[in-house]
């Protein structure tokens, strides 16, 4: 059984004071807590910052995560993988890393690709320990005794051949990376589709108004997580019944249709929970929604509606698109609704689509009604365990 701990409990930020990265203690008010914390190497109170604070640097992280643990519950949450690198690495190394992250944001790269880019860089960083990379062994060495091992996706393990790509330029290397020679073809699963049944199951077992709001959206406009986690209110043309998709995916805009069948819940979203300016925020932030939280809340409608797939809130993207294929929408309409840049990319849908799939006659069946309709047969397939039915049926 755990010990309560008679401390109030620790919360670890990273944020910069007076332009300098520091690791800050957020916690109640408790002068045994402050006479502890007061003895840790270098930290001092910010009046500004209403915390204390020490240089953030690997041996302080650990100190913190590993001495003050033992007396109360110190809450890393809020430090993101690439915080909890960054600490690991040496000023030096943290300082390369920087650097590639301003030359990414240079480039207008997204966000997401920013973040992950920086993450897998300083991975690599951290293993390599060199200033400079000398050839493509090197990196190969690194993916070999550290990164396979952490069971990477192909996706991920694509992303880090392209990271490094950019890495090199960055760092002027002496050689170049060729992608196709050292990274793993990717994979050619099939995507997970839901029937209309299934998603209208989905909707109706989903009671919180808000969450039902995102799955509709998320499968009646085929909105990435992304893009409806962004869309603000100025995005809704209720007359036109559009959204405006602002900077997509490879930073493009397009509009997608609002499903008439959702605007009265649309309307009554907006009224119950009037939003400030993004169409899904955080209630009393008023920033937008977290993605884990849309994927969590989905997991649980998602066992309530009794479906045994595995669901995310691409699948409802790739129901939609799949749907559109069954009812007979051309598929450069589909391609354009969907935002993608190749016609490649939403041809995968032709292989999912059930009821093309369905008219095929199945060879089997075929056979069955020759022999059928011939009178050569009394009994073709059983349904029994007889070893002796034969296609004579004697």
């Amino acid at each position: 059984m755990k010990k309560i701990s008679t401390y109030p409990p620790i919360t670890v930020l990273s944020k910069k004071h007076r332009g300098i990265q520091r690791l800050c203690l957020y916690f109640e008010y408790h002068d045994p807590l402050i006479t502890i914390v007061k003895k840790l190497p270098n930290v001092r109170w910010s009046k500004q910052l209403s915390c204390w604070h020490l240089p953030f640097t690997k041996e302080n992280y650990l100190l913190v995560k590993e001495e003050l643990v033992k007396i109360t519950d110190v809450n890393f949450e809020q430090f993101t993988p690439t915080t909890t690198l960054k600490i690991k690495l040496t000023e030096k190394e943290r300082s390369l890393l920087n650097g590639f992250y301003t030359y990414l944001k240079g480039k207008r790269y997204s966000a997401s690709t920013i973040k992950t880019y920086t993450y897998l860089v300083g991975d690599f960083i951290l293993y390599h320990q060199k200033e400079t990379i000398e050839n493509v062994r090197e990196i190969e060495q690194y993916i070999e005794a550290d990164f396979i091992k952490k069971n990477p996706s192909i996706s991920t393990h694509r992303q880090l051949i392209s990271a490094l790509k950019h890495f090199l330029i960055y760092t002027k290397a002496n050689f170049e990376l060729d992608f196709k020679s050292i990274a793993p073809r990717k994979d050619k699963k099939l995507p997970s589709v839901l029937s209309k049944e299934e998603v209208i199951r989905l909707i109706q077992v989903t009671k919180n108004l808000k969450h039902r709001v995102c799955i509709a959206l998320l499968y009646s406009s085929g909105l990435r997580i992304g893009e409806l986690l962004k869309l603000e209110l100025k995005d809704l043309d209720f007359e036109r019944q559009m959204v405006r998709v602002s900077m997509g995916k490879g930073r493009k805009d397009r509009y997608v249709p609002i499903a008439k069948s959702i605007v009265p819940m649309l309307h009554n979203y907006l009224n119950t929970y009037t939003p400030q300016q993004y169409l899904i925020e955080n209630d009393s932030k008023h920033i937008p929604y977290a993605a884990t939280s849309v994927r969590s809340f989905l997991k649980r409608s998602v066992e309530r509606a009794g479906i045994q797939k595995v669901i995310t809130p691409h699948t409802l993207r790739h129901s939609y698109a799949t749907h559109l294929l069954e009812s007979g929408t051309d598929i450069r309409y589909i391609q354009a609704l969907l935002g993608h840049s190749k016609p490649e990319t939403t041809m995968v849908y032709t292989h999912v689509q059930s009821d093309a799939i369905k008219k095929i006659n199945n060879p089997l069946d075929l056979i069955v009604a020759y022999y059928k309709n011939s009178q050569k047969s009394t009994t073709f397939i059983s349904d029994n365990n007889d070893k002796n039915t034969s296609i004579s049926g004697k």
